[in-house]
């Protein structure tokens, strides 16, 4: 039998009973490990060094060097270390700054097991991963575009499913996704298992030629492949 390949994890919060939570919900996945952890940013650079975690979890908000230079820091030290940044902030200026800096995930504390496992292994696998609902503030930075510029290309898009290169069921995924849906509400919504979901966004993936689904969401809107209803809808 095959061995089963073990991420190793870095853990990066400020506050103590944060990561014993985070660490014992990695406990329950055999294939994640937590290999360090540090309640500072300044010890980012000796962790990396010293226990060459695939992934960095980095909170944002931290006392003498925070998660976004922290992240910066270790970018330029190490080309190839993986940074999910931990936030309470669902603001598109700290997104954008954590994505500049070169962070591959952003998740809000607010998370899920579910998001948290399935961001590691995106991250892990070479994509990036945004909080559903980053995603769904993302989408709602181009409706307010629509709204604001009437002239624009954007707000000219007419409409139509992808069944181009998507089948029906995987427009509806799509659809659902851009609304900031994780997989689990996806699968309630359909009525589906999330392992069938899963399997979707993956197909959807391959055939929009995209990386994750951060960039399947904003290729969909910018082609008018998902109803981005108004705001009071």
């Amino acid at each position: 039998m095959e061995k089963q390949e073990v991420i190793k994890i870095a853990l990066i919060d400020d506050h103590k009973l944060f990561r014993e939570g985070v660490k014992r919900i990695l406990s329950y996945e055999p294939s994640f490990e937590v290999v360090a952890e540090a309640d500072d940013g300044n010890k980012a650079h000796e962790i990396v060094e010293q226990y060459q975690p695939d992934i960095v979890l980095m909170d944002i908000n931290m006392p003498d060097v925070n998660g976004i230079e922290a992240t910066r820091q270790l970018i330029e030290s190490f080309s190839n270390v993986k940074v999910i940044i931990l936030s309470i902030h669902d603001d598109e200026n700290y997104v954008h700054h954590a994505l500049q800096t070169g962070a591959q995930g952003y998740l809000l504390k607010e998370m899920d097991t579910e998001s948290l496992m399935e961001a590691i292994r995106v991250v892990h696998e070479g994509g990036s991963y945004l909080h559903p609902k980053v995603t769904h503030n993302l989408v709602k930075e181009y409706r307010k575009l629509a709204e604001e510029n009437q002239s624009s290309k954007l707000s000219q898009i007419e409409y139509q499913k992808p069944l181009h290169i998507l089948t029906k069921r995987e427009c509806q995924v799509l659809q659902l996704l851009s609304e900031g849906q994780s997989n689990r509400k996806v699968a309630e919504t359909l009525v589906i298992s999330e392992k069938t979901v899963k399997n979707h966004v993956s197909h959807i993936l391959q055939k929009m030629d995209v990386a994750d689904r951060t960039q399947a969401v904003v290729t969909a809107i910018r082609n008018g492949w998902v109803e981005v209803f108004p705001e009071n809808k």
